[in-house]
């Protein structure tokens, strides 16, 4: 008991789920099961390539943002200011309202339209947007609470999912195809997870936390020491959410031939169903979208924010600026959870190599002073804006 607790005041234990929080989110559920359901008894090869674009691509961006002290614009800017500036707006409006706001509003409707078959995505995004602008328009404290509270229940159901799940003794199906078919289905569905997004931007948030408890402790924060103790944090966090992953991944394959022609947003809530019945299943779809909506509304605030210091240099006030987001989030989101999915994976597909290899260019700049960064980051991008294409036209 003793340990337990020791354990639970540990700096390196606290920022490492404080890391795990950031990088999960309610939707990041769904692309694990959907790569189950597709791989059957070939799981194991979709996990490997989900959990290397999913996982360890995120760390790798926390290890970078790490070495520049959480410092995104610095990280961005060594491409060029010009160029830098564009991709820290384009990747935030990703995270903000053309991508990741609807899609937990899109998800978060669908996992309860179920129990409420009367309310049409329109109304209920409508609805959505109305409580995020209120609750982000003085950044409650609400947010904080629903997130505590939240976080436990989402956690423990989703964990009672998948010990059910590998306790009801289904095998998965047979799927005839090639491993490498599989593997790089699961890379590619790793990129909707936008969880490398989350270590550019939301990295400084979890450093400055772990700086001020080093000092608190010590009385002074060498950056080797925060250096050290994030990796180690880093590791438990990304550990956790892999353990998610193959562990959604799995069941997902036990169950494919029950899922069958379910939509990628609804696999959860039929999940939930067949594991843990009518009653518990409902609990499980209603912590999944209200943590979905919780995501939401920090988005809001974060983009908010940003839209409103560095692209209107405060010529706006935040509430119109937040505004501004729901109406953008409102549009997008009534597109549908696939619709969006279908619009930005192309996107991510396109963008994530450079971003990779701007994270591995900035590390060797770090450790070993390493100049070159455009060409090995342009290139890439160029190389894969030239495979897409020529496969596109079927020439590739």
């Amino acid at each position: 008991m003793r340990l337990v607790r020791s354990l639970w005041r540990s700096d390196t234990v606290a920022t490492g789920l404080a890391i795990f929080s950031m990088f999960f989110g309610a939707g990041n559920v769904v692309f694990p099961l959907v790569i189950g359901r597709y791989a059957g008894d070939k799981n194991i090869y979709a996990v490997i390539g989900f959990l290397l674009s999913a996982v360890l691509v995120p760390f790798i961006g926390l290890v970078s943002m790490v070495l520049f002290d959480g410092d995104y614009k610095k990280f961005f800017c060594r491409l060029g200011k010009i160029p830098g500036t564009f991709i820290i707006f384009f990747l935030m409006a990703l995270i903000g309202p053309f991508a990741a706001i609807p899609r937990c509003i899109a998800l978060s409707f669908t996992t309860v339209k179920s129990f409420l078959p009367g309310v049409t995505l329109f109304y209920f995004s409508f609805i959505s947007c109305f409580v995020i602008y209120l609750l982000a328009m003085k950044k409650s404290k609400v947010v904080g609470v629903l997130g505590r509270v939240l976080s436990p229940i989402l956690l423990v159901s989703l964990a009672v999912i998948i010990i059910k799940g590998f306790w009801s003794g289904l095998t998965p199906e047979i799927i005839f195809g090639r491993r490498r078919v599989f593997f790089l289905e699961g890379l590619v569905e790793g990129y909707n997870t936008m969880d490398i997004f989350a270590a550019f931007f939301f990295s400084a948030v979890v450093i400055a936390g772990l700086k001020q408890r080093v000092k608190k402790k010590n009385g002074d924060a060498s950056q080797h020491q925060v250096i050290w103790k994030t990796l180690k944090a880093g590791t438990i966090g990304i550990s956790l959410l892999g353990i998610i992953y193959a562990g959604f991944s799995c069941v997902s394959s036990f169950y494919g031939e029950r899922l069958g022609g379910i939509e990628p947003d609804a696999l959860i809530s039929s999940i939930a169903y067949y594991t843990l019945g009518s009653y518990a299943g409902i609990i499980a779809c209603l912590a999944v979208s209200l943590a979905c909506l919780t995501t939401a509304i920090a988005l809001s605030v974060v983009f908010s924010e940003f839209f409103r210091t560095e692209v209107l240099r405060s010529r706006m006030g935040y509430r119109s600026a937040l505004l501004v987001s729901m109406a953008i989030t409102f549009a997008v989101s009534n597109i549908g959870f696939a619709g969006i999915v279908k619009i930005i994976l192309p996107v991510l597909v396109v963008i994530y190599p450079p971003l990779i290899i701007l994270a591995f260019v900035n590390i060797a700049y770090k450790l070993w002073g390493v100049q070159i960064v455009k060409l090995p980051v342009y290139t890439t991008f160029f190389g894969v804006v030239m495979y897409r294409l020529l496969q596109a036209y079927s020439l590739f």
